[in-house]
């Protein structure tokens, strides 16, 4: 087992009407607040009027960067930090999903920065840069951005989309009653990220971390039993919570304790799609996992006894000799994701292998090294696998 260190200092509330502690968790850091939202979903479910009416009645004043993409670009932060930094903002109100609070993440950071080459600064970040307080109310069950102080962020001009770590959310609101309404296809691909944050830990050499075991076990076979339950009941909110909880854990941190850190391969694979292809990230992980097990599995058969807990701990498969129960559990990943809906080829969202080559070398440069080491020409066979 090895050493870690647990650092969280996120206040968390969690559950119905927890929007009641907004006003107290903002009074404290400030009155100027920049609200920070996507696309208009708030809006369609009521919730961006219930937020408005609170500040109005707290008295604060309101300044609104809208429009933060599933993928945040560099150019919203540039445009929420420029307005920090205009209106001298204090406070970060951050409603929406994971995509949101990353992009609210790096504002905070830039409010302080000095100049306007936002890009330049999410490459410097690295979580010890001053930054504005963040209260975020949380609308899925995905990211667990949550609970960490990372951002992924993109720039399309260049093709590319990385993650860093800016600054942990003052104050943290999730309400499951706010996910009742997302669409079945963001249900299944919320699923599919909170699963990989604890896959890209799971899959490590070390194999006595007893508790972290648990606790990433315990996460996958808790989505993989509630996932299908709100694709078919939307507003169960007991599946709903429970996803909710599983996210925001997942993506803490705590799941890996105790353990050699692997390079998280899947996003690093996953990063490049998105930043050639602006898919949806979720989606981008489903496809790409079963595959790099599959490849990783026949590269260095000494991982089989991890690959065989993974089918039994989490599968419940027995009965086979371990090299067949090894295949048979990625096999059973495959299979629950074509379940719930994600297409699972990269054809089917319009990529072809122009730019493997490319990606590939990103995500090297010369190698990659984590659970199994990665070559350029690996990274490619994996792409081509997932077509």
């Amino acid at each position: 087992m090895e050493n870690f260190v647990h650092h969280i200092p996120t206040k968390l509330y969690f559950g119905k009407g927890t929007i009641s502690h907004l006003e107290e968790s903002l009074r404290p850091l400030g009155q100027k607040v920049l609200l920070t939202y996507g696309g208009g979903s708030i809006k369609k479910s009521g919730l961006y009027d219930e937020v408005i009416a609170i500040l109005q009645k707290g008295g604060f004043e309101v300044f609104e960067c809208a429009g933060i993409e599933p993928n945040p670009r560099v150019e919203s932060i540039a445009k929420g930090a420029e307005l920090c930094k205009k209106e001298k903002v204090e406070v970060i109100l951050s409603v929406g999903g994971g995509s949101t609070l990353d992009c609210s993440k790096a504002i905070a950071v830039g409010a302080y920065y000095v100049g306007n080459d936002y890009w330049q600064m999410v490459l410097e970040s690295n979580e010890q840069k001053k930054a504005l307080p963040i209260v975020a109310v949380m609308t899925m069950a995905a990211t667990g951005s949550e609970l960490d102080s990372c951002g992924v962020i993109s720039n399309m001009t260049l093709h590319k989309k990385i993650g860093r770590n800016f600054t942990f959310p003052t104050v943290s609101i999730c309400d499951p009653c706010y996910t009742f309404t997302l669409p079945a296809k963001q249900s299944a691909a919320g699923g599919a990220d909170m699963m990989s944050h604890i896959m890209e830990g799971y899959f490590s050499r070390t194999m006595d971390s007893d508790l972290s075991e648990a606790i990433e076990e315990g996460i996958l076979k808790s989505v993989i039993h509630h996932l299908p339950i709100v694709l078919q009941d939307p507003k169960n909110y007991e599946a709903r919570a429970n996803l909710f909880w599983n996210s925001s854990i997942a993506c803490s941190g705590m799941p890996e304790y105790g353990k050699l850190k692997t390079g998280w391969p899947c996003h690093a694979m996953e990063h490049e799609l998105s930043a050639f292809y602006d898919i949806t990230h979720g989606v981008g992980l489903a496809i790409l996992t079963p595959r790099w097990l599959r490849f990783i599995l026949k590269k260095d058969p000494s991982i089989t006894p991890r690959l065989v807990k993974f089918a039994k701990n989490v599968w419940g498969l027995e009965n086979q000799d371990d090299t067949e129960l090894a295949k048979a559990g990625i096999q059973a990943l495959f299979d629950f994701f074509v379940s719930v809906g994600i297409p699972m080829n990269l054809k089917d969202l319009g990529i072809d292998e122009t730019h493997f080559e490319e990606m590939a070398e990103s995500c090297t440069r010369p190698s990659f090294s984590g659970f199994v080491d990665l070559s350029k020409e690996d990274i490619v066979h994996i792409f081509k696998m997932c077509l």
